[in-house]
């Protein structure tokens, strides 16, 4: 299928065991790399990704029949969906609550809301556990914004998700504390005004829906659903859409 690509993960908590099982489709679309993974008891068996954004409407729905029909997984199957809630493209956020809530509305599973940028922050400490630092996700907005937040290694938002307007002293309170790690599409502009910093790294990141596997798993055991009928994504702004700039 076009812009798809399939890779498998198995994603373990940094905070200990999973406490409840549970069989979880996620889905994002916040930004211009869209993907469907599919979880159990916390591990994500198969995650599959649309790169282009333009197709998010037409293939959600596909990208998630092909990965059920691989798993042999039922909607009957499934205790809860997903969704990576905002901040990031106004369109693409439409498209994956509708599709949350639609799947969920149907097949009468409860929807379970993720923040992107803690979502963001989950998959970057999955992929350098054990370090004190702190972790600063990045949406690339337009001009020079970005949504960000900063979170702590227990995920904690030091710095609450936000629209914000990067200058070069934007967030010298962190990184004078604490080595921050910046990821993200927003990140390659920031690094540029910034320029090289101490405490500062730039590592490469790809978004995946496999990165909220951890988050869904504890919402899920701690029943923290959202009610279907009035959920909405956490635009942060009133619209933004990352090709006009």
């Amino acid at each position: 299928m076009r812009g798809t690509r399939n890779r498998i993960q198995r994603i373990y908590s940094t905070t200990g065991l999973i406490p409840t099982l549970a069989q979880i489709l996620h889905i994002d679309t916040a930004t211009s790399n869209g993907s469907v993974c599919l979880s159990r008891n916390g591990l994500a068996l198969e995650t599959i990704h649309n790169t282009d954004q333009r197709d998010h409407a037409a293939t959600i729905t596909q990208l998630i029949r092909e990965l059920m029909e691989r798993h042999a997984v039922t909607p009957a199957m499934l205790d809860a969906i997903a969704v990576s809630a905002g901040p990031g493209s106004y369109t693409g956020l439409r498209v994956g609550t509708a599709t949350a809530k639609g799947l969920c509305y149907t097949w009468q599973k409860p929807l379970i809301a993720i923040s992107t940028l803690q979502m963001m922050a989950a998959g970057m400490q999955d992929l350098m556990p054990d370090q004190d630092v702190l972790f600063a996700p990045m949406i690339d907005a337009r001009r020079m914004e970005v949504f960000t937040a900063i979170y702590d290694t227990r995920l904690e938002a030091l710095l609450p998700p936000q629209a914000l307007i990067l200058e070069p002293g934007s967030l010298d309170n962190f990184i004078t504390q604490k080595t921050v790690i910046f990821f993200g599409d927003g990140a390659p502009k920031w690094h540029e005004l910034l320029g090289e910093r101490t405490n500062t790294q730039f590592p490469s990141y790809q978004i995946s829906a496999s990165h909220m596997v951890r988050l869904a798993a504890e919402a899920f055991a701690a029943k923290d659903f959202q009610d279907v009928a009035y959920f909405a994504p956490h635009y942060l702004k009133a619209f933004y859409h990352p090709g006009k700039k």
